[in-house]
């Protein structure tokens, strides 16, 4: 959600900001909308306060035994006309409201521009991916191999875009989100919380989704939709929310199951889990005072990246470029991890900061120290990690020529001290 009130003071920025995301300019009709909508605003006022006067006239003229008729008359049409300028004024905000909730956020000054992907920047690499002495697997070919992945009985159960998974891949993928939780909650500071995955359309609205990305969401006969992240509900937490600026930061993870139509993906990735319609991963949520939100956005990443060191996997970050962004980041890191299979970079996570986009939209806000307005909260999601795509990577890079799995010495512990896997495992 944009502040009008920014849009008036500067509208050439506004558009301009729009331009590098490849939008035509919408600040024109925005402040037509706007400056209609305050001209009935405007006239209602008024007209109540004539017709306010006009009622106490009534009484006086009455009093001393005159003709109100006049007076009277004034009053019944100001009725009416007040009635006219409160349905333009509630049709005219509707129809702002509208296009507001529309518009993307705008980038940060220093995001790169691009029209898309190829438009990104790389900023460091780490780690040096794996050299194996053999033709890697892809995960999937891996798994079935296993026996511990089954693509086959996921189609006959759900369809496509869904796996089952079997033995000690199962166990894994359980373990990979507990060491996930149990580093973002012990050392980083997160607070872990167990939300709901159904939520109303008012929680998607919040954090953007609704109303422009329905079609990828998966909606219930109640009403009601299944969570496409834990960014949602945990960021949802704050929605109409007063806070005093003592308790910022408010950092908050989840391990979820998330939920996608994936509308927009036919043809990409259709082998695999790379892309699945009913994934599990470990959200990260930060509500912060808008003075240290780029800070944050630097050590949420930061938090995302030590999830990979500690698993021993290569992996880059980048900066997406204008035309990559989702709709509601300002600006937003992408962690990409070596795959062997795939011989190449694939994400597994994107850190975002909104800046106070989402919080408007939640009217979300908090009281400086000392001050008597309030302030609307920036707030931050990243993926920490995507545990799917995590159990792919390990897969990949830990793979022996034999088609077993090593298994990483941080996730033993949740594995039972099982080192290795294999077929039929």
């Amino acid at each position: 959600m944009h502040d009008i009130k920014l849009i008036r003071d500067n509208p050439a920025l506004f558009d301009a900001g729009l331009q590098k995301r490849g939008l035509a300019p919408l600040s024109a009709q925005i402040l037509d909308l706007d400056q209609r909508r305050r001209a009935a605003q405007t006239g209602f006022q008024e007209g109540q306060a004539r017709r306010n006067e006009a009622s106490k006239q009534i009484g006086m003229v009455k009093k001393q035994g005159g003709d109100a008729d006049a007076l009277m008359a004034e009053v019944a049409a100001l009725k009416d006309k007040l009635a006219e300028f409160e349905a333009a004024d509630k049709a005219l905000g509707e129809e702002l409201e509208a296009i507001l909730m529309g518009i993307p956020n705008l980038p940060a000054d220093d995001v790169p521009p691009g029209e898309d992907e190829s438009g990104n920047v790389e900023l460091r690499k780490v780690g040096t991916p794996p050299v194996l002495d053999f033709t890697p697997l892809e995960h999937d070919a891996l798994g079935e191999k296993l026996g511990l992945m089954d693509f086959a009985a996921a189609a006959r159960i759900s369809g496509s875009r869904f796996v089952v998974l079997k033995g000690a891949l199962a166990r894994l993928e359980r373990a990979l989100g507990a060491f996930m939780l149990d580093l973002q909650t012990g050392q980083h500071g997160y607070t872990e919380v167990n939300p709901p995955v159904l939520v109303r359309d008012t929680a998607l609205l919040g954090t953007g989704q609704l109303p422009k990305f329905e079609e990828d969401l998966f909606k219930t006969e109640t009403g009601h939709y299944l969570i496409p992240t834990a960014e949602v509900p945990l960021t949802n937490l704050v929605n109409g929310e007063l806070l005093d600026e003592a308790v910022l930061p408010l950092r908050f993870t989840a391990l979820t199951p998330c939920f996608r139509s994936e509308a927009g993906s036919a043809g990409k990735d259709t082998r695999g889990m790379i892309r699945q319609h009913q994934f599990p991963k470990v959200e990260l949520v930060s509500i912060v005072h808008p003075d240290k939100s780029d800070e944050e956005h630097l050590r949420m990443t930061n938090c995302a990246e030590d999830v990979l060191k500690k698993l021993g996997l290569a992996y880059r970050v980048i900066v997406l470029c204008t035309g990559d962004m989702g709709f509601g980041a300002r600006k937003t890191y992408d962690i990409e991890v070596w795959l062997p299979g795939q011989n190449t970079y694939r994400e597994i996570s994107s850190c975002s900061n909104t800046g106070d986009f989402q919080a408007r939209r939640m009217n979300a806000r908090f009281r400086p120290k000392e001050e008597k307005a309030t302030r609307f909260l920036h707030t931050l999601n990243g993926s920490g990690l995507a545990v799917g795509r995590t159990l792919i990577a390990v897969m990949e890079n830990y793979q022996q020529a034999d088609g077993s799995i090593v298994v990483p010495e941080m996730l033993r512990p949740y594995m039972g001290g099982l080192e290795r896997i294999t077929a039929n495992g």
